[in-house]
């Protein structure tokens, strides 16, 4: 058995969706999308002699001014009971987080919190890092369920959201063209200057989209009526896994309720994939109501959703002075920004 650097996107991501945990976290475009954007990115296998794959991770190079840190999100992919393969990729991820020159390396592991999952982390080394990487708390529906089951499991809000927009004449296309993010970003200035978030750039957009693109992984959902776009959804289509990426809408598409009929739509296409799940994503804990994302969590939670916790982003720890300098600038922005 040897860790090599992968070079075959099909042979990659055959044995990324072979997980039922894999999401795009994983996938190989997540990170032809980080090298259209300069950056360096790690991407290793675990094979035999033969050059079967048993484990994976893909990771990227943040080359943060507070210091240099390897991100490893949704990985590595593995049988995380066999301890030898374990600790051979967590030997290796240390040996590329070094020949990098990073500081840290953070992970987090696409492993359900357990008491278990925490007590791994710690006998491989890693400490709990005081800022999260990607999401740790998801909103799951279980795509087995047809759509009348999974309505039947929403609140009477959402129901009621849901009947609402579609008495509205509210027109749903999809588009896999790259050009469709400019209307997405547009939207996007509008939301965040309203709910106080900074928003991405055009470009960061255009060139996430494009690389899941070109594989048939993403679709943009837009809600119309007379014309007017009224809210539009990102998703991506990976594996066992449809994720609802980014989502946006005006004034009027709160009004008339579109965000609901996006997503029935979205879940439509992904039991037409085979999609085993519905990930949508980020939510926080029913007490935080001081957290940013409260609101649109309770909206998730409206849907019926599971509640899924991840293992929470650990750190290597490379260089332990820089490092110490790194976690108080976390804990002071984590404070700042109600995260």
């Amino acid at each position: 058995m040897k860790i090599i650097t992968a070079d075959n996107r099909e042979q990659w991501d055959k044995f990324v969706t072979s997980h039922k945990e894999a999401n795009f976290l994983q996938s190989w475009d997540f990170y032809e999308f980080h090298l259209t954007r300069g950056k360096k990115i790690v991407r290793r296998i675990l094979v035999d002699e033969k050059g079967k794959i048993s484990a994976a991770y893909a990771g990227v190079v943040e080359t943060a001014k507070r210091g240099w840190y390897l991100a490893i999100a949704g990985g590595p992919i593995m049988d995380w009971k066999d301890k030898t393969v374990v600790k051979r990729i967590f030997a290796d991820i240390r040996e590329m987080g070094e020949a990098n020159k990073c500081v840290f390396v953070r992970v987090r592991p696409q492993l359900e919190l357990s008491d278990k999952s925490l007590k791994l982390m710690r006998e491989l080394g890693l400490k709990k890092a005081p800022m999260y990487l990607s999401v740790e708390y998801a909103g799951i529906i279980d795509l087995h369920k047809s759509e009348a089951e999974v309505l039947a499991g929403a609140s009477q809000g959402f129901r009621r959201k849901l009947r609402k927009a579609e008495k509205a004449d509210i027109i749903v296309e999809t588009s896999s063209d790259p050009e469709i993010v400019k209307t997405f970003y547009e939207l996007e200035v509008k939301h965040a200057k309203r709910q106080g978030f900074v928003a991405f750039t055009e470009d960061f957009l255009t060139k996430q989209f494009a690389a899941f693109a070109k594989n048939g992984e993403v679709l943009m959902y837009t809600a119309k009526k007379d014309g007017e776009i009224l809210a539009q959804n990102f998703m991506i289509f990976y594996g066992p896994e449809a994720s609802y990426h980014y989502g946006v809408s005006s004034d009027l598409g709160t009004k008339y309720s579109a965000a609901p009929l996006l997503h029935i739509k979205a879940m439509e296409e992904a039991r037409k994939r085979g999609m085993e799940r519905y990930n949508l994503w980020g939510i926080v804990g029913v007490d935080e109501k001081e957290h940013r994302f409260y609101g649109v969590s309770e909206f998730k939670r409206s849907f019926g959703c599971e509640e899924l916790k991840y293992t929470p982003a650990h750190d290597l720890i490379l260089k332990p002075l820089a490092y110490q300098k790194n976690k108080i600038v976390e804990v002071v922005r984590k404070k700042v920004r109600h995260v």
